[in-house]
């Protein structure tokens, strides 16, 4: 096989460039990924220097992939291409790029990689450099080339070392003892010799194996003396965190501080603004708690992280308040690093790949959905889980979506991913099998066209965006059958939609739902939530006690311990089921109802949950208040907050925090003056209040509308086909379009209004929801949801008009054409588009003194 010069190759294998070693090996073989374990890089460069002169003098392309912070192992050459990769970009950036290259270079390409040891400076965990190489190997494997690549054992965990051994076809040890040096095969898939794995000294260019076990064994005892007061073989995660409490228990500032930025970098964001937040209000204390709480490695996700920093600033100024009245939490984490561990276990980084692609990104996205279905979790995340599950007993639990992007300064994914609800009730065994269920589901999710055409309309379809976990038990009571928070909401510390002059928007908002705050976060269909202005509480946007009864809550989620899910039921229902419920501290007996109810026989009495005991009495509001003005102070910017609440017998709230992100706003413009006197026949519509985005100056050259008359006869297939038509319309013009409809745009029942998705009128400057046919189709003034999300952050205004309201007028007879007589009933026919190019609307919204006016001006 090997000539005196070493470089003859046959069309299978490959010399070393040392005949010696040839001779050692049996040579190498076409596919063969060759890992050198070294304790000094020069002992690498020593034999991949004869390596490289064999390759390129049998005309081989050689590919250095270059990405270590050493000295380069290799100069350019005419046979010699050097890529330059950045391994600082996060693994999915760095393993996509590589992936790509070999890709682009194809088959026959040989590679010499830098050392793999370094990419722990850039990642910090040892777990990911195991899986780099599990991606890469196999498909360097399959396109027939040889790659080369080293790593420095002490500095890896025995798990790592064994993976990468599993997946390389050849192994050599090199050991050094001063100057007594000795290579190794430690593997060499498909060959063997009677000596080929012992110790091997060089003489004169050949290699001599150490025949003489007493010699062996000396080289060996005297490896182990010189390494005797090194740490054991720890993940380098793990060794960063012992740094952590070494620095603790140090007190040098110096150093703290250092290990504090190292950490905050691969374990809470890279987002400069997170950052700046975490080095102010976490600690080393509190990274070593999370880290504690953790399974895995990695970011613990823009939901995980925020919560936390909205705890600690709550905590550091405001201790007096907050000691007692916010709860403690026990969150667990899933790292990033699990999801990624996840898709190589499951063989699915080819599937990533092509997805990851131009014409993949939309269409290779149900495959991969489906394998993470489908996927099974490897065995040391599985036995974590198993330990999860013994710490919750049987509390219900909530896995909660906490991808690196999310929940961060402008990109809150509100919605985009899946959380899901355990009762965590059964077995152990089906515990965990509901629990890695839920886990896929929450994968799953990254590869929704939600989610998919959120990032693409953002910017971050190219960026890594990790999928961790946040898991925490569900903050509640055990009622028979039901589990349930007293109560639960959303709060916001600015109000842009307020609906009275007197009302400050920098005082913020509330929406309060009684039972889980899945009622709170979603656009509720045919149902309320109570939304409350945290200046004026006791103001409501109701004529009268009827109509605040009426849009109160009637519905409650509950976890169905008996079901084994969640579960919507109606108050009436769970008053007579559960005799402990909190009513008396969250609503108001309808006395004239319950009078009627007795009547006819029904159950009484009847309650209708306005909140205004909790308002009334306590120190909800207060808390409240000072919670949202704490925490917008210190993010510099107005916030978003979940929480649940825990009442005691005299019903005074303690908070749960369960999440906290930058509210997303529309950014306020200067004050837009509306004429005072509009002729009527130029006034397309004017309200005052139910309008958001602040002052609004937009100048309308397109209005699609729905044309309320047609809509109401049509069939609920028939307007599943209107929402798919105005899609269409949307996107077939980029022009400043205002989108009219009756009742709710994007609810999921089209009796309430139109079903369209937000990804299908993401492109719209205005969004108009009219209270028309007779009352059953009303605008939900739903601040705090997903859907409201989704409207600020892609910077829709939202106007709501109530035509029989005394603040509003409505006039769309002033579009040409909406006046005529029906004459045809259908989908198409119910889409009614003006060009209004030649005479655009002006659309003036004023946030001091709540008018809004739409109008075509002189």
């Amino acid at each position: 096989m090997t000539g005196n010069d070493g470089n003859s190759q046959d069309d299978n294998r490959v010399s070393t460039g040392l005949p010696g070693l040839d001779d050692v090996l049996d040579g190498l073989r076409i596919g063969d990924n060759v890992v050198w374990r070294v304790s000094d890089l020069d002992d690498y460069r020593r034999f991949v220097t004869p390596f490289i002169e064999s390759a390129a003098s049998a005309g081989r392309r050689i590919i250095y992939l270059r990405f270590g912070q050493h000295p380069p192992l290799v100069t350019a050459k005419a046979n010699i291409h050097i890529e330059n990769v950045d391994a600082l970009g996060g693994f999915e950036a760095f393993t996509g790029r590589v992936w790509r290259l070999i890709e682009e270079h194809g088959r026959g390409a040989f590679y010499v990689c830098d050392c793999l040891s370094d990419l722990l400076n850039a990642w910090a965990t040892d777990v990911m450099v195991g899986n780099f190489f599990r991606v890469v190997c196999p498909f360097l494997f399959e396109l027939d080339t040889v790659a080369w690549f080293a790593l420095y054992p002490d500095r890896h965990s025995r798990t790592t070392l064994d993976r990468i051994r599993q997946t390389t076809q050849v192994m050599v040890d090199v050991h050094r003892l001063g100057e007594d040096v000795q290579i190794q095969p430690i593997k060499a898939w498909r060959r063997q010799s009677p000596t080929m794995f012992l110790p091997h000294r060089e003489r004169n260019g050949r290699f001599f194996p150490v025949d003489d076990s007493s010699d062996a064994t000396r080289l060996q005892a005297g490896l182990e003396q010189a390494q005797l007061h090194r740490q054991p073989l720890l993940d380098y995660w793990d060794r960063l965190f012992i740094q952590v409490a070494d620095a603790l228990e140090s007190g040098d500032q110096e150093q703290i501080a250092d290990i504090q930025d190292r950490v905050l970098n691969v374990l809470i964001s890279r987002d400069p603004r997170m950052l700046d937040l975490a080095r102010n209000y976490l600690g080393l204390e509190d990274l070593l708690a999370i880290r504690a709480r953790m399974i895995g490695s990695g970011y613990i996700g823009g939901k995980a992280a925020g919560m936390l920093i909205a705890r600690s600033i709550l905590l550091t100024n405001q201790s007096d308040i907050w000691q007692e009245a916010l709860e403690p939490h026990d969150s667990r984490y899933l790292g990033s690093d699990a999801y990624y561990a996840f898709l190589v276990h499951n063989g699915l980084w080819p599937a990533i790949m092509r997805q990851r692609s131009a014409d993949g990104y939309f269409n290779e996205a149900a495959e991969l959905r489906r394998g993470l279905l489908a996927g099974r979790f490897p065995p040391e995340i599985r036995s974590e889980l198993e330990r999860l599950l013994d710490h919750y007993g049987q509390y219900p639990i909530l896995v909660r979506s906490s991808s690196l992007q999310e929940d961060g300064f402008g990109n809150a994914f509100a919605g985009k991913y899946d959380s899901v609800f355990l009762v965590n009730q059964g077995a152990p065994e089906q515990r965990l099998a509901e629990l890695e269920d839920a886990i896929r589901q929450v994968y799953a999710s990254t590869m929704s066209n939600d989610a998919l055409v959120y990032r693409k309309q953002r910017g971050l379809d190219q960026k890594e965006e990790p999928m961790a976990l946040l898991i925490q038990r569900v903050n509640g009571r055990f009622h028979g059958r039901y589990y349930l928070p007293d109560a639960a909401g959303v709060g916001v510390s600015r109000n842009t939609f307020a609906w009275d002059t007197d009302m400050n928007p920098a005082a913020g908002m509330v929406r309060l739902v009684m039972g889980l705050g899945t009622r709170a976060v979603d656009r509720i269909e045919g149902d309320h939530a109570c939304v409350m202005a945290l200046d004026y509480p006791r103001r409501q946007p109701f004529r009268n006690q009827d109509e605040s009864y009426r849009f109160s809550q009637h519905l409650l989620d509950v976890l169905d311990l008996r079901e084994g899910k969640l579960s919507t039921c109606p108050l009436s229902q769970l008053t007579q089921e559960i005799s402990d419920l909190p009513l008396n501290h969250l609503g108001e007996l309808d006395q004239p109802a319950s009078r009627r109810a007795r009547e006819l026989n029904l159950p009484t009495p009847v309650w209708r949950l306005t909140f205004k005991p909790l308002v009334h009495s306590g120190h909800f509001v207060a808390r409240l208040s000072s919670l949202l003005k704490t925490l917008e102070a210190g993010y510099s910017h107005p916030v978003d907050v979940e929480f649940t609440l825990h009442l005691n017998q005299a019903g005074e709230p303690a908070f749960n925090l369960v999440q906290c992100r930058p509210l997303a706003t529309i950014g306020e413009t200067m004050a837009a003056e509306i004429p005072a006197d509009i002729p009527e026949q130029q006034l397309f519509f004017r309200t005052r209040g139910h309008f958001m985005g602040g002052n609004i100056n937009l100048n309308i050259q397109r209005v699609i509308r729905v044309d309320t008359g047609i809509y109401s006869r049509l069939t609920v297939s028939q307007r599943y086909e209107v929402a798919r038509l105005v899609g269409e319309q949307v996107r077939m013009d980029t022009g400043k379009t205002m989108l009219i409809g009756p009742g709710r745009w994007g609810t999921s029942s089209p009796e309430l209004g139109v079903p369209v998705r937000f990804a299908d009128i993401a492109g719209v400057a205005v969004l108009v929801e009219v209270a028309e046919m007779e009352g059953d189709m009303v605008p939900d003034l739903s601040y705090g949801s997903h859907f409201f999300q989704d409207l600020v952050e892609t910077g829709i205004a939202y106007v709501a008009l109530f035509p029989k309201g005394r603040n509003c007028v409505y006039q769309p007879e002033r579009l040409h054409g909406t006046s005529a007589p029906i004459q045809d009933v259908s989908p198409e026919a119910a889409i009614q588009s003006f060009d209004l190019r030649a005479t655009p609307l002006q659309l003036t919204g004023d946030v001091v003194s709540q008018n809004l006016a739409c109008y075509f001006p002189d």
